[in-house]
Formats: structure tokens, C-alpha cells, sequence
């Protein structure tokens, strides 16, 4: 039986027991080993593989796993390194990105559930012969069940601020042995506590619990975090000495969150997919992890899956549409002319130079529009082309994916823009069922000015002429009575746009893009599609005392209007 796509898999044990096929990147225990930290931050946007490289760690070192979960991949040819290491430790292993709520006291329950369901794992601590009364006593503190405000786990605040400390240090001590931490997505309980305005007090939290249990806690073997940013060291992790930061532009580790170019030849061979590995590279690649090329994991798994149902698939938006792309929309909406600009490059596949910080404030974020493009680096809607003198580096967007992301976010943004200002456009609008040319193309002119244009060579025109569709379309809807279709069927063939007004009225529209810069000659070839398609045809049957016919052409920031 062929080895199952693992979508949405981050449990390690399921990729043996439920025949998923894995990807093997079991050499990060080796590198972790030998590269010694005694706590140690992994950045890497999301859905590259950080939480099942978690499970993995935890199920390699954990005391009591099961060794055969680890058969035939290559970590089982370290033999020393299995010896001395696999099934050797305490774990303890949380995950901190169901951290949310609206308040503060919310999200702390919801992060006190988390690790009471951590620590009830441990139900053999409340019998250990190893631990005194009082020890039994502050296990029982971790577990204890209530109810109310606090939720399902009614430990006290100070309690929770050192439950991870009080935890490894009752594991060691049953144990014999120091103890492992592991936690994944320590910053979402930050970015969410940002969103809903109790940033200061999660920040003392956080800071408050990864300090009792990373500082000064003599029964901590290693730690291994994980998250999408490097948040400032003077924010959570205060006077830790001990901390080894690797981003997305460290060398080291570049290959183990993510897909190589080797992971995904193998994979699409194992599948007889070897063919649309063109697809795959202009879709899903592009992404830099220090010296390594890099895929989206959730992408190439998740189109794999649509290919082996529909040969014929068209490849999706995947890890696009996993996020609420809220960062593109500040950039946006802080956008000067000079900053439109530089997005503007990005979409025709340019770069853009800046100062990157990788180590910030959620604050900080919103102080400058320098600091958003650092973290939209951070978190992948961004990737580096190279490296230039001092922090600066050459950014771009990594694969079509997150380029058209861009171009819907911008036609977004340019719909909300413009439809603020109602006077402006109900003039644009009006102009239409008048056949005021002029107006039009003056109005349609500004706007295009106003916002960003997709000029690059490597779009095809199609793609262009949608970007244009889309911009228009956005500015015509504002009319509410209006019957307006696009791309609709009005004849023999499909017309961009098409409107019927109360005062029965109808519009024909057809958009070119003239590569060539020939305006004039878009504007004609699309009127002449309009007759002989016979576009128009449709409007006349729905008893329109007038139809007419237009034929608008774009060229970057350049417009026609012309009429039949």
C-alpha cells in the first residue's frame, strides 16, 4: 500500500503507525547534539515543519519511546549518538499557539490548560518514592482541577509563572536525570495579546515563566523553542545568557525546517509527479534558509494530494490562505507613494533593499514601516536574494503563491482606498452611462497613479489584464443598483464587464493590456472583439433603450478610453 500524503500531520508517531510519508530530517538530532546550546530559539515562518520536528525531538529523547518509530531513517545509522541519547530523558513538550484570548485572565487560563495537561502526563509523580511530601504536594498544585474564571486547571498565578520550572525539577528528580524542554510557538500567546491590547501583561508572564525555568533551573538539560520571531531579548528573555538564536538566515540548520530541492525530486517521483516540477519551483520555491533553497512544505504536500485526484489540478494559494495576511494590510494601509513604489517592484518580480531586524518588539512592529518589512521577512512573505553591506539585504517575493497574495491584497486595499472617498467615485461611475470618455480616462488615469501596476515581463498578459479587470471592477461596484456581471455571458462569448442601469442603460466593457505601450491599438482591438463576438447582443434582448460599447487599454500606469 502507498505511503499516505501527511496533511496536516505534527505527530511524529503517526508517520510509522498511519503509513505517512516522511520526509527525513531525523539529522537535526545529530546537528542539535554537536552543536551544543543549553536553550536554543528556531524562527521559521509557519508551516515549515517546526511542530513535527518538535514531536520528533520528543519522541527520540523521551524516556519509555519506542524506538522502532526511528526504523530506517538515517539518525538509526548514529549508533553512539542512540546509544547515549535515544530514550534517555524526561521531556517536557508544550505548544503555546492555542494561546488566545480576548483578556488577559482568558488567555493565562487557556495557557495554565496547556500546561496542567502537560504536567497530568506525569500522574506517576503523585506515587514517585523519589519525591518528599511537600514535592507530591507541589505536583498536585500543577494538576488541580476548578472551576470558574480560571477554567479547567485552578492553579494559583504564581504557581503557573513556575509551573515549567517546578515540573523539570520534581521529572529530574524521579528520574534521575535533567530534563528536556520543548515549546513550540512560544511568541503566539504574544502576538495575540498585542492584537487584543494586554500586550504588557502577557510580556511579564511570558517573561516571568521562560526566566524561572531557562535561568536558573539546575535540573534543565537542553531547550529547544520555536516561533515566527525573534522577539527582543530585552522583552521575555531577560538576563539568559544562554540562549542561541538561529533564524531563517543562519546557515546552520538551513535544510531541516522545510523542503530541499532533493525532498521534493524524491517525493513527486514516489507519487509519479516527477513531470510538474516546474510547477512545483515557479508555485512553491524560491524561499532562502541561509545558503539553501527552500519549498513550503504545506504547499507541495497539499497540491501532491489535488494532482493525485484531479491530473489537471491548477495549483492553489495553500499556505496563503492559512493566515489572516494582516501584515500586508498595515504595510498597506502605512503606504506612502515611495513605499506603493517599492511593493509595486516586488509584483514584477524586483527587488528591494532594506535594513532588516530580526530581533524586535511585537510593539516595535507597528512604529515604523522599516520594521514591517523585517518581520514580513521573518515570517515568509518575504525571502533574500542577498546579503548586502551591514543588515541590509536584497528582498523579494519568493514564488507566484505569495506574488499573487500580493496582487489580491493590493486590489483589496485599493477597493477600500477608494471607496472612502464616495464623491470621487459616483463621479467616475456616472461618467459611464454617459459616455464621457474624457472623464473616464482622466479619473481612471488617477486612480491608476494612486495605486500599483503590474508591468513585469514575466506575467503574461492574461495576468495582467485581471489585475487590470479587478481594479475596475472594484471602482464600479460601488454602485449598488446597478446590474453588473463580469466576465459574464452576453452573446457568443464572454465580455469583462457588463452593466445594465435603473435608467436601462447598458455597458459593454472590454480591457487590453498593451504590452507594446500602443494604446490606441489595444483600445481598437478591443472594440473590435466586442462586435465580433457580438458582446452587446445580450443587452439589446433585455429591452436596454441604449448600449454602450467600450474599449479601455492599460500600460503600467497608462490608460485609453475609447468608445464605439
Amino acid at each position: 500500500m502507498k505511503k499516505k500524503l501527511p496533511i496536516g500531520i505534527e505527530n511524529f508517531e503517526e508517520f510509522s503507525s498511519e503509513n505517512f510519508y516522511y520526509v527525513d530530517k531525523t539529522m537535526f538530532i545529530k546537528e542539535l547534539l554537536q552543536n551544543w546550546g543549553k536553550v536554543n530559539l528556531f524562527t521559521r515562518p509557519r508551516r515549515f515543519g517546526k511542530t513535527l520536528n518538535m514531536s520528533m525531538l520528543k519522541c527520540f529523547f523521551e524516556v519509555g519511546n519506542a524506538p522502532e518509530l526511528f526504523d530506517g531513517l538515517k539518525i538509526m545509522d548514529e549508533h553512539a549518538l542512540c546509544e547515549e541519547y535515544m530514550g534517555k530523558f524526561p521531556v517536557i513538550s508544550i505548544s503555546l499557539k492555542s494561546v488566545d484570548g480576548l483578556d488577559f485572565r482568558t488567555a493565562l487560563a487557556a495557557l495554565k490548560t496547556v500546561i496542567g495537561n502537560e504536567a497530568i502526563r506525569f500522574q506517576f509523580l503523585k506515587e514517585s518514592g523519589k519525591l518528599s511530601a511537600e514535592e507530591k504536594e507541589a505536583y498536585a498544585r500543577l494538576i488541580k482541577i476548578g472551576s470558574g474564571k480560571d477554567g479547567i486547571y485552578a492553579m494559583a498565578d504564581n504557581v503557573a509563572s513556575a509551573s515549567l520550572q517546578t515540573l523539570s525539577r520534581l521529572l529530574a528528580r524521579h528520574y534521575g536525570k535533567k530534563v528536556i524542554l520543548l515549546i513550540d510557538e512560544y511568541d503566539v500567546p504574544l502576538d495575540k495579546a498585542f492584537q487584543a491590547g494586554y500586550y504588557d501583561e502577557m510580556v511579564s508572564f511570558i517573561r516571568s515563566l521562560l526566566g524561572n525555568v531557562l535561568k536558573t533551573n539546575d535540573s534543565l538539560y537542553y531547550a529547544v523553542l520555536t516561533g515566527c520571531l525573534r522577539i527582543s531579548k530585552e522583552s521575555i528573555f531577560t538576563g539568559l545568557n544562554n540562549l542561541k538564536v538561529h533564524t531563517i538566515s543562519d546557515v546552520r540548520y538551513d535544510e531541516y525546517f522545510g523542503f530541499t530541492n532533493v525532498d521534493v525530486d524524491e517525493l513527486l517521483e514516489f507519487y509519479g509527479l516527477s513531470s510538474y516540477k516546474d510547477v512545483f519551483h515557479d508555485w512553491y520555491d524560491g524561499y532562502r534558509f541561509g545558503d539553501t533553497d527552500v519549498y513550503c512544505p504545506w504547499d507541495v504536500i497539499n497540491y501532491c494530494d489535488e494532482l493525485l485526484a484531479t491530473p489537471y489540478a491548477e495549483p492553489e494559494n495553500y499556505w496563503a490562505n492559512t493566515s489572516g495576511n494582516d501584515l500586508i494590510r498595515r504595510l498597506l494601509r502605512k503606504a506612502n507613494q515611495n513605499t506603493k513604489s517599492e511593493v509595486e517592484c516586488l509584483i514584477n518580480g524586483e527587488t528591494i533593499t532594506k535594513t532588516i531586524r530580526q530581533e524586535l518588539t511585537y510593539r516595535e512592529v507597528e512604529d515604523s514601516i522599516d520594521n514591517i518589512w523585517s518581520v514580513l521577512y521573518s515570517t515568509g512573505y518575504l525571502t533574500c536574494r542577498r546579503k548586502a553591506p551591514g543588515k541590509q539585504m536584497e528582498l523579494t517575493l519568493p514564488n507566484r503563491e505569495i506574488r499573487e497574495l500580493f496582487i489580491d491584497l493590493v486590489k483589496d486595499w485599493f477597493e477600500e482606498a477608494t471607496q472612502a472617498d464616495t464623491g470621487r467615485i459616483n463621479r467616475f461611475c456616472a461618467a459611464f452611462p454617459e459616455g464621457d470618455t474624457d472623464t473616464i480616462q482622466k479619473m481612471l488615469g488617477d486612480y491608476l497613479w494612486d495605486s500599483i501596476s503590474v508591468r513585469d515581463t514575466a506575467v503574461r498578459r492574461n495576468m495582467k489584464e485581471n489585475f487590470y479587470h479587478g481594479l475596475l471592477l472594484g471602482l464600479l461596484q460601488n454602485q449598488g443598483n446597478w446590474l453588473l456581471k463580469s466576465n459574464a455571458e452576453t452573446g457568443e462569448g464572454y465580455s469583462d464587464i457588463s452593466i445594465q442601469t435603473p435608467d436601462r442603460v447598458g455597458i459593454v466593457i472590454e480591457l487590453k493590456y498593451a504590452d507594446d505601450g500602443n494604446l490606441k491599438k489595444a483600445c481598437a482591438e478591443a472594440l473590435k472583439q466586442i462586435e465580433e463576438k457580438k458582446y452587446a447582443e445580450g443587452l439589446k434582448r433585455r429591452s436596454m433603450k441604449k448600449v454602450i460599447k467600450y474599449g479601455i487599454a492599460f500600460c503600467e500606469k497608462e490608460c485609453m478610453v475609447t468608445m464605439a
